[in-house]
């Protein structure tokens, strides 16, 4: 693996103007000597947990995300570059790929998210957009924007983050896991249609992981609720432990691609078996 960049540059997509945005992708080629990464929802738990685990393996990492202040602190940490990219946004994510350039290494499509726990008969059809917008779309916007530089790199790997939902089915669940099982099947179509390509398409699909903010946002805030996802649950999965699975394919050698990779805390069995301690 080549060594990282030694110049690290920090910038936010939606800011630059012409001018300033072909000064950077002239001096970008320098900064940017060694493997690089994009990692979208980069702004916290299992996308800022695995920009840092990229950036540690020397990876010159693109923190994509909405949230401007968060991405510019850890891009200032890792020595990597922030972009504001919302990826259910195509033009947001065509600027992206006009900052990463010709060659990109490594694409982490993380940014998702699950949004209510109603049953199918009451569930609130703009959740199921949303779900539909930021973990279906969303992948397939940066997948598309991305994928020639990918190519070029001779050894692009994407990894997608689903989820052990998008392989089940459960009462409330409807909109996340259909959400995820489109993105488990866009990840097995993509793979059927580039196998003639220089590039690794691959899933990853946690288990019960406990992050500061999916409960939260799943349940609008409500911290009881979140919490109560884990209660009695001892040593569920974290951010660090899904980016380390992130981290080893994507270090394999070329001709391993890793098409599915699991990953559950001990005590949970499947999706609906996890036990929990009184």
């Amino acid at each position: 693996m080549s060594s990282p960049p030694t110049q690290p540059l920090s910038i936010l997509a939606h800011s630059t103007s012409l001018g300033e945005r072909a000064a950077w992708q002239d001096r970008s080629v320098a900064v940017t000597a060694g493997p690089t990464a994009v990692v979208t929802g980069a702004s916290s738990g299992i996308g800022a947990a695995t920009a840092r685990v990229l950036s540690g393996a020397g990876y010159f990492v693109y923190c994509a995300s909405r949230r401007a202040e968060r991405i510019e602190a850890l891009a200032a940490e890792i020595d990597g570059t922030a972009v504001r990219c919302d990826v259910t946004d195509v033009r947001s994510v065509a600027h992206l790929a006009e900052l990463v350039g010709p060659r990109l290494d490594v694409l982490v499509n993380n940014a998702g998210g699950a949004f209510g726990l109603d049953p199918v008969a009451t569930a609130d059809p703009e959740q199921w957009r949303a779900m539909f917008d930021v973990n279906v779309l969303g992948t397939l916007h940066a997948t598309q924007a991305l994928l020639p530089a990918l190519t070029a790199s001779g050894d692009g790997v994407i990894v997608n983050i689903g989820s052990i939902a998008g392989r089940v089915a459960y009462e409330g669940g409807g909109g996340y896991t259909a959400a995820k099982h489109a993105t488990a099947v866009m990840t097995e179509t993509l793979r059927l249609e580039l196998v003639d390509q220089p590039l690794r398409i691959c899933e990853v699909a946690p288990g019960m992981v406990r992050t500061e903010e999916f409960g939260l946002v799943r349940f609008d805030g409500d911290v009881e609720r979140a919490e109560a996802v884990y209660a009695g649950v001892r040593d569920p999965l974290v951010a660090d432990d899904v980016a380390e699975a992130v981290r080893w394919i994507v270090t394999r050698p070329a001709h391993v691609n890793i098409d599915l990779l699991v990953i559950k805390p001990r005590v949970q069995a499947a999706a609906h078996k996890v036990h929990r301690e009184p």
